[in-house]
């Protein structure tokens, strides 16, 4: 963020947004209802799937491009501040964080170019990344599901209400 402010670039106030998203992947249903583990993989799995439903609503408004990365730039500062509660030794966390981000990206690509096929590739995006590959269970059918629910209600709100944090979830 010094960088951000260094360079000339103002830092939005994301945390609404943010809150939101980590407060709605925490719901209990997810977890004890639709078998995702409630493990930190678990967790981080459902924040990086609510990210991806939110960023992917707002890049189809070049305004909210900053908003976007800012978003982005929390969540990796979240991941960071959560390693470093955990105990994690300061000369690892940065490659920890690495992996985070490598993983996110690719979970973000993964949902993207399977939302865009619309067909069962979602599913498949979803059970190899939340429930490590296992889709006999009925969770990711679900999970698919609620996630494609998630997506049509984001892209009927405005992205200046998701901007400020107001996101009505399925």
């Amino acid at each position: 963020m010094i960088l951000k402010r260094l360079l000339g670039r103002k830092t939005r106030d994301v945390e609404p947004i943010y809150s939101a998203i980590v407060t709605a992947a925490r719901q209990p249903h997810f977890y004890a209802e639709w078998g995702v583990p409630d493990t930190v993989d678990g967790r981080f799995d459902m924040i990086v799937l609510h990210l991806f439903l939110v960023l992917d609503r707002l890049r189809t408004e070049k305004a909210y491009e900053e908003v976007s990365q800012d978003l982005t730039d929390t969540f990796y500062q979240d991941m960071d501040r959560s390693l470093r509660e955990m105990g994690v030794g300061d000369l690892s966390v940065g490659k920890k964080v690495r992996k985070m981000a490598e993983a996110c990206y690719g979970r973000l690509m993964a949902y993207g170019k399977a939302i865009e096929q619309n067909g069962a590739e979602l599913e498949l995006a979803v059970a190899r990344n939340i429930y490590a590959g296992s889709v006999n269970g009925e969770g990711a059918a679900k999970l698919t599901a609620w996630a494609r629910k998630a997506h049509a209600m984001l892209r009927e709100q405005s992205a200046a209400r998701i901007a400020a944090g107001v996101i009505q979830w399925p």
